[in-house]
């Protein structure tokens, strides 16, 4: 009796403590939720939730699984904010979490925040945001769409999901032992779809509408939308879907375990990640000794060890590569065809008004960076500062590099997906590139030219929040009419189509028209009012490889080592190694050419 009686008394005496909480707070911020209770935060006509957890923690044996749901337990608890919950990875400056060590974030990730207006009558369309980083960075916490949420008073949800080896890993090791859709390799997808169930069943809380959801995504994130139209387990949790930079990568089983370039340095294949961990725990001596010990040992010891593997050092073994599984063609949440062959099928399309579109200066974000095409200048203002002049050593050389990588992000990342997604049956499909470069030109450096309208420079004009590009916001984003000019008609057209299912006119009438391959191949460029127009996007990557193979552009830039004077790359050299990386680098595959690729297909 004594201990019922404490029991009961525990109970009473926590309920009696939240309600006190909640009396004290601004009632109308608090939501109840299967997730527990979130309390907001106003700031300028916007209400915050933050770090609402939308799965549980999947630590220990959850990790490499699908993500659960929560305790129902968890109904009655406030939900308190969380620092650096972002999910594992190497810490970066571009678009990913920041941080001083090797790696950065925990395994318990798996959170949202939710963006919306202070007050509405009705229920509001949903922004889903899907951050980019390749699939191995990122975080929700660097993106805020409240100026896109007061303007057009839609509900914004942002979200972490499981990156790297810990979002995408294929091994007999783990599938082998596991059931139904534990047998995935792709953890990290799972993830967002995962989020997007539980905006199903709790949106309507926060005045957002279940029944009008888009997803909305950059780079990966982009990748990651174009996924999720194929993904059987996504089917009727979103309405619209924008792919911003986004690509068609995916790979197959047999590559994501054990490609035909493993082993090699730049290969995060899980074979060879596991041989690294193998080395490293002293199983063996070197990946000769590795190799026999993975042939050899039961299945069940190797997935001790994975498991036992410490997570910041699995990512940070993961590495900096290029053979890295960012999705794969598991059969179970990702079609065996492959997600480009996919997005033209009929059996595995989903079929919602989409837009896809990339940037006219994807590349120079990365090659901006590189001594190949840089260098610097002392002039006589920038040695009174301090700071020297950057300058582009050829304008013609970097501009056609730029040109060409950018084309071919386009053929691949907006055409061919588009393309394949009108002929499996959808006709509302719509196409754009951002042209946007009207960047600052001073003393340190022609930024217009340098950066251009580089890749991800598009998110805070849909966004309204130019914080992102932190303290180069005053180059990259100076105040102007221009920049006023396509802010206000990006967030018109992302506001219009999560509404409506169509992005409409601009606001000097332009109308931006649908894609169609069978006639117009209409494309909207997004720009500053003298230049936003519709073209037609017509991209062939046999006659990008022609323009690349008749150039002199590219031999000074450390492409061939003539003995002569600048020569052009000949045709007759087809099938050379020059060539073959030539090809390569048009298709965004393996290659180091000019040292940037790394970061390409990272992006």
């Amino acid at each position: 009796l004594i201990m019922k009686y404490l029991y009961y008394k525990k109970i009473n005496l926590s309920f009696f403590m939240l309600c006190s909480f909640l009396l004290l707070a601004d009632t109308d911020n608090i939501v109840g939720t299967e997730s527990g209770i979130s309390v907001g935060v106003k700031n300028s006509r916007v209400i915050l939730w933050e770090d609402i957890p939308y799965a549980k923690p999947p630590i220990n044996d959850l990790r490499w699984k699908a993500p659960r749901l929560l305790d129902k337990s968890q109904v009655t608890k406030v939900i308190k904010a969380k620092e650096n919950n972002h999910c594992i990875q190497e810490p970066s400056s571009l678009g990913g979490a920041p941080g001083k060590d090797l790696v950065t974030g925990t395994e318990d990730c798996l959170y949202l925040d939710i963006r919306a207006p202070l007050k509405s009558k009705e229920l509001l369309p949903v922004m889903f945001w899907i951050h980019g980083g390749g699939n191995i960075t990122g975080t929700k916490d660097l993106y805020d769409f409240s100026e896109l949420i007061r303007k057009h008073n839609v509900v914004v949800v942002t979200l972490n999901y499981r990156l790297g080896a810990l979002g995408w890993f294929t091994h007999p090791g783990i599938q082998d032992y596991q059931k139904g859709i534990d047998k995935t390799s792709n953890f990290g997808t799972l993830d967002i779809i995962h989020a997007l169930e539980w905006v199903r069943r709790n949106i309507e809380s926060f005045g957002g509408d279940p029944e009008n959801v888009t997803i909305f995504g950059e780079s990966a994130g982009g990748h990651n939308v174009l996924s999720l139209l194929v993904s059987p387990k996504a089917k009727g949790l979103f309405h619209k879907a924008i792919s911003q930079s986004g690509y068609t990568k995916s790979s197959t089983l047999e590559d994501a375990y054990k490609s035909k370039f493993y082993n090699q340095k730049e290969t995060s294949d899980s074979w060879t990640v596991l041989n690294k961990i193998l080395i490293k725990e002293d199983f063996a001596d070197n990946l000769d000794e590795a190799d026999e010990y993975q042939e050899k040992t039961p299945k069940e010891k190797l997935r001790n060890i994975l498991f036992e593997a410490d997570a910041q050092e699995l990512i940070n073994l993961y590495g900096n590569t290029f053979e890295t599984p960012l999705l794969t063609n598991d059969g179970i949440v990702i079609p065996e065809v492959g997600l480009l062959e996919a997005l033209g099928s009929d059996e595995y399309l989903y079929k919602v008004p989409t837009i896809a579109g990339s940037n006219k200066d994807e590349i120079k974000l990365w090659i901006a960076f590189s001594e190949y095409f840089l260098e610097t200048e002392e002039t006589f203002l920038s040695k009174t500062l301090g700071i020297p002049k950057l300058k582009i050593k050829d304008e013609d050389k970097y501009e056609f590099y730029s040109s060409i990588r950018a084309d071919a992000w386009q053929l691949r990342g907006v055409q061919e997906p588009l393309e394949n997604i009108f002929y499996a049956g959808n006709k509302d499909v719509y196409s754009y590139r951002f042209d946007w470069d009207n960047l600052r030109n001073f003393f340190i450096g022609d930024f217009g030219k340098i950066l251009g309208s580089a890749h991800a420079l598009e998110i805070p004009m849909v966004s309204g929040d130019y914080n992102l590009a932190d303290e180069f916001k005053w180059i990259v984003y100076p105040r102007s009419s221009s920049r006023r000019f396509v802010s206000k008609n990006m967030m018109n057209f992302w506001g219009n189509f999560a509404r409506e299912g169509f992005p409409g006119y601009s606001t000097n009438a332009v109308r931006w028209t649908k894609f169609d391959p069978s006639s117009e191949m209409s494309i909207l460029h997004i720009d500053e009012r003298k230049n936003l127009r519709i073209s037609k996007l017509d991209l062939n990557l046999d006659i990008l490889v022609e323009d690349i193979l008749n150039t002199t552009k590219l031999n000074s830039l450390g492409f061939d080592k003539p003995t002569n004077d600048v020569r052009p790359v000949r045709k007759d050299k087809i099938g050379s190694e020059l060539n073959k990386q030539i090809v390569m680098l048009i298709i965004n595959t393996k290659t180091e050419s000019a040292g940037t690729n790394r970061f390409i297909l990272r992006a």
